[in-house]
């Protein structure tokens, strides 16, 4: 069977016996679709006979709700898998029904269309396909020559499963709301993000307000240095929300603060929170009280297990773990630098002041790689006789030597930190000495058959020494923690940890100029995990090249 990027499911099973048979269906889908799985539920469409098949409505009820998140969570250990539940035949309390005649416009027009729908012979039955293909191409906007398969996964269900029915209650229809409100970060979209907001749609009416937490809300976030820029969270999320409910208005709003427009906008008659968001929502009332505003609903989302998550994430699933994950992978393609040979390939390894990039670089050292520290060769040119010696003497004058010669290094610091100026014309001597000095070390390497340099420099890209490398590895760590760090290491004050800090590329800065990041936040053992993930996907990267393939960035987390 081929494998097509995008395609659309269409259910037709009873939804009293669908729940129990999403994770085969979904495992037989992954496997003939490779991106992006939209999924359309049609109870009862029937795919046999002469008559062309439509969709119908069906009610918008705790069933349906229940149905849509189980169907997310059922497709959460397929990671290659972009699902979207569409919920244009899911009619809620409004009067303003959608025409469902319309072709549907969907980003990822399907090169292929599945179904549960099966035929008695258990075969790919002609007249079957091709109504199911007729049905596709008066629902969506699919692609040409778009081809029809017919799933039969293995349910191994009994009757009394088949026969399941959901609990009293379940077949209510949910009490819509013209106008809803719902907040988060919404960093790498996930299927956790697409059942809430599926069920904010399903609430909806008229309009769905979306504040997207922005500047001072990302501060205290996981890894926040790899949240998505705020434009990309927000063209993601418009994509997904247009392509599963396009009748609805959407208004999409950054927000610095908890509550944003949630408790000025009076046309706002509920509000979707998460089990651990349940108390913001009151806090969203209490506000709206002040106000003089009318109290929202309060819809509460039951969080989701995460699968797939290890010992340092979270049990639900959330995009702090999928940035963790993302430690130790390749965020950004290489650029390719014929300036330096291909071999030894040489890792420039970068972090500020208490970032652990020291311990990172003897972890990669021991797992093979030949480390040049940059620092230490910094040292030898200061040394008499070293490349720089002369140079700062006659740039500083002779009053920054010891008795026996050498510089003092403290007296010279005294001279230049407190002076950019000076600081800089330091730099513009120092820094080219050291670069010198790391080529050699380089093509000793290279002599000595090593494939891999790791070049641990604090300055690497203040000092221009990219083009040296072949890959920018980045250690971050949160300032607080990098404060206590440099504190208990140093036995300076906070003030001087924290100044120290501020002198140097943040975080951010320097992530946007790195191929891989790692982070030291955690135990040693995670520490150790990351380096070896990020050892053994540079080796793929490695073999790759001399194979003459490129590297590619797989994951969408």
């Amino acid at each position: 069977m081929s494998v097509f990027r995008s395609g659309v499911l269409v259910l037709t099973s009873p939804l009293s016996a669908l729940s129990m048979r999403l994770a085969p269906i979904l495992a037989c889908a992954s496997k003939i679709v490779q991106e992006t799985l939209y999924v359309h539920l049609q109870p009862g469409l029937l795919l046999t006979g002469s008559s062309q098949p439509s969709s119908t409505y069906i009610p918008a009820t705790q069933e349906i709700c229940n149905l849509i998140s189980k169907l997310y969570s059922d497709a959460d250990v397929h990671s290659n898998l972009d699902v979207r539940v569409l919920l244009t035949n899911i009619k809620n309390q409004s009067n303003n029904q959608q025409t469902l005649s319309l072709v549907q416009n969907l980003s990822h027009p399907p090169e292929v269309v599945l179904t549960d729908f099966q035929t008695s012979d258990g075969g790919q039955y002609n007249p079957v396909k091709q109504q199911l293909e007729r049905y596709a191409t008066n629902c969506y906007s699919c692609q040409p020559n778009l081809i029809s398969v017919l799933l039969y996964p293995e349910y191994g269900l009994t009757d009394e499963v088949i026969n399941h029915k959901e609990p009293d209650g379940g077949g209510k229809v949910l009490q819509s709301h013209s106008d809803v409100v719902v907040g988060g970060t919404f960093d790498r979209l996930h299927n956790a993000h697409k059942i809430l907001l599926s069920v904010c749609c399903l609430l909806s009416e008229r309009r769905l307000l979306i504040g997207v937490a922005d500047k001072e809300l990302l501060d205290n976030k996981v890894l926040k240095e790899l949240i998505e820029p705020y434009e990309k969270r927000v063209e993601i999320l418009s994509l997904f929300l247009v392509d599963v409910k396009p009748s609805l208005l959407y208004h999409i709003v950054p927000i610095s603060d908890p509550y944003g427009p949630s408790i000025t906008d009076q046309e706002l008659k509920c509000i979707v929170v998460s089990e651990e968001t349940h108390k913001g929502g009151l806090s969203v009332n209490r506000k709206r009280q002040e106000n003089g505003l009318d109290d929202l609903a309060i819809q509460e989302i039951k969080l989701v297990t995460d699968p797939l998550h290890s010992e340092n994430e979270e049990e639900k699933i959330s995009s702090s773990s999928f940035r963790k994950r993302l430690l130790g992978t390749l965020l950004k393609l290489p650029a390719e630098n014929p300036n330096i040979p291909a071999r030894p390939y040489v890792i420039g390894l970068t972090g500020g002041s208490g970032s652990g990039k020291t311990s990172i670089a003897k972890r990669l050292e021991a797992l093979g790689a030949a480390v040049i520290d940059c620092d230490r060769l910094g040292h030898q040119s200061y040394k008499p006789g070293g490349a720089a010696y002369q140079q700062v003497i006659n740039e500083f004058g002779s009053d920054i030597l010891c008795a026996d010669g050498t510089i003092d290094r403290k007296t010279m610091g005294s001279k230049v930190f407190a002076n950019k100026d000076h600081l800089k014309r330091l730099t513009n001597i120092v820094w080219p000495a050291i670069a010198a000095l790391a080529k050699e070390a380089v093509a000793v390497a290279a002599s000595k058959g090593i494939s891999v340099c790791v070049m641990d420099a604090a300055v690497l890209l203040e000092a221009g020494w990219t083009e040296m490398v072949h890959e920018v590895w980045t250690a971050i760590i949160p300032e607080k923690e990098a404060v206590l760090r440099i504190m208990n290491r140093d036995g300076v004050s906070e003030e001087s940890a924290k100044n120290r800090l501020a002198s140097q590329m943040s975080n951010s800065e320097r992530v946007e100029l790195s191929n891989v990041v790692l982070c030291t936040l955690w135990e040693p053992e995670i520490t150790q995990k990351q380096v070896q993930k990020a050892w053994y996907l540079l080796q793929q990267r490695i073999n790759r090249n001399i194979s003459g393939d490129k590297p590619v960035l797989k994951s969408r987390f």
